[in-house]
């Protein structure tokens, strides 16, 4: 198997830690550069899950703490520290690996700050959402949508039924509009955390499955 290769980069004054893993079969020639979500980190089981997944189908996968988790905090940046974080990841990718393409992306927290760097028109090739989270749990009405009409990236989001930071109906409606720029895909009976009940007669692993299945299908389209 391809081995890992772990980074110390920059960020302002401050530095982060980063790994990246190439992918375990053909080559796509494109590197997502995959965030952790707000109560994560870059090796949690999620990240580490989804990491295998999307490697499995050509992709290779950077993974990196923001500066807060890489200090020992629970406590989030403020979102400017975590889009400049996300950017030094992205920048040091490009310089060490020139990839074909560059996806920016990630879970939840993670995924919103790289939609948010999108919408400023920073240069992206694509942007892979992995529960995106539209309003916080019990508050629909306190939606983070504002900015998604300016991203011009072309962006695969994927949430579950079950999420109680996204609803369908409203996150639905606000990005009807966006396509075909923006595709939706929903995972059935699935959480915040991709995880579904027994009683559904999935796995947590057929969730992996169909989230690695539609990110295949849409890096045929970035062609």
């Amino acid at each position: 198997m391809p081995e890992a290769t772990e980074w110390r980069i920059a960020v302002g004054e401050d530095s982060t830690t980063a790994i990246h893993e190439p992918p375990t079969t053909a080559d796509s020639g494109t590197v997502f550069v995959c965030a952790h979500g707000a109560g994560g980190h870059m090796r949690d089981r999620s990240m580490n899950a989804v990491t295998q997944a999307l490697r499995a189908i050509g992709l290779g996968v950077v993974r990196f703490n923001f500066l807060y988790r890489e200090k020992g905090s629970s406590r989030p940046d403020p979102m400017p520290r975590l889009k400049a974080c996300t950017t030094a990841v992205v920048e040091h990718v490009r310089a060490a690996l020139a990839p074909k393409r560059v996806v920016i992306g990630g879970r939840s927290m993670g995924g919103r700050a790289a939609s948010m760097l999108a919408a400023e028109g920073y240069a992206c090739d694509g942007l892979l959402l992995l529960a995106y989270p539209l309003h916080p749990a019990g508050h629909p009405e306190k939606l983070r949508d504002a900015h998604l009409p300016q991203i011009r990236a072309h962006t695969l989001c994927f949430n579950g039924t079950r999420d109680a930071l996204c609803t369908r109906e409203i996150m639905d409606r606000i990005v009807a509009p966006l396509a075909p720029r923006w595709r939706m895909h929903w995972l059935e009976g699935a959480d915040h955390s991709f995880h579904v009940l027994k009683s559904s007669g999935r796995t947590d692993a057929d969730v992996l499955k169909d989230v690695a299945k539609v990110t295949s299908e849409w890096l045929e389209d970035l062609d």
